[in-house]
């Protein structure tokens, strides 16, 4: 999951409600389910060589990993709080670069994590080479940041304002 330097997840009201309803699920019917096809699986025989009892046991781990990270995600989450409509880049704006200078080369992103929007718009993490170069940068200024050969680009920051998703 993806936070902001001060371990805060911004989350829309929506986008936190589908979370928790999704820690409830995982800490309560499934983990009675997944109990059950263990228990099931476990009836059948010797474990070592039981495919459905290891498949189960695999998805309980991956299971218990998701109610962990939901869990530590809400106790971290802001909600509904949007940042103030000052032009800086910060987690839960909109923002817009173009490439090189290019203003005909652009791409607007959210700043924020991938729950925060529900996937209703491309958004790039704080944290990612991109966020992290364009964080505290005003429309009109150039950011740099790192590609994935080690390379560095430069954008230059058209627009920056709060997301009303």
């Amino acid at each position: 999951m993806t936070q902001t330097s001060d371990n805060v997840t911004w989350l829309t009201q929506e986008a936190y409600n589908q979370l928790k309803a999704e820690l409830e699920y995982l800490s309560g019917p499934a983990r009675t389910e997944i109990a059950a096809k263990i228990a099931a699986a476990r009836e059948e025989g010797d474990l070592r060589e039981n495919g459905g009892y290891h498949a189960a046991k695999e998805e309980q781990g991956k299971q218990e990993l998701r109610v962990r990270q939901l869990t530590q995600l809400l106790e971290h989450a802001k909600v509904g709080e949007a940042p103030a409509d000052d032009g800086v880049v910060e987690p839960g704006m909109v923002v817009t670069i173009a490439f090189d200078g290019d203003e005909d080369d652009t791409m607007t992103f959210l700043l924020a994590s991938r729950e925060y929007a529900s996937g209703s718009i491309e958004t790039y993490s704080p944290q990612s080479p991109l966020g992290v170069g364009v964080h505290g940068k005003k429309a009109g200024e150039d950011a740099e940041y790192e590609l994935p050969n080690g390379k560095k680009a430069t954008v230059k920051i058209l627009s920056a304002k709060p997301y009303t998703g």
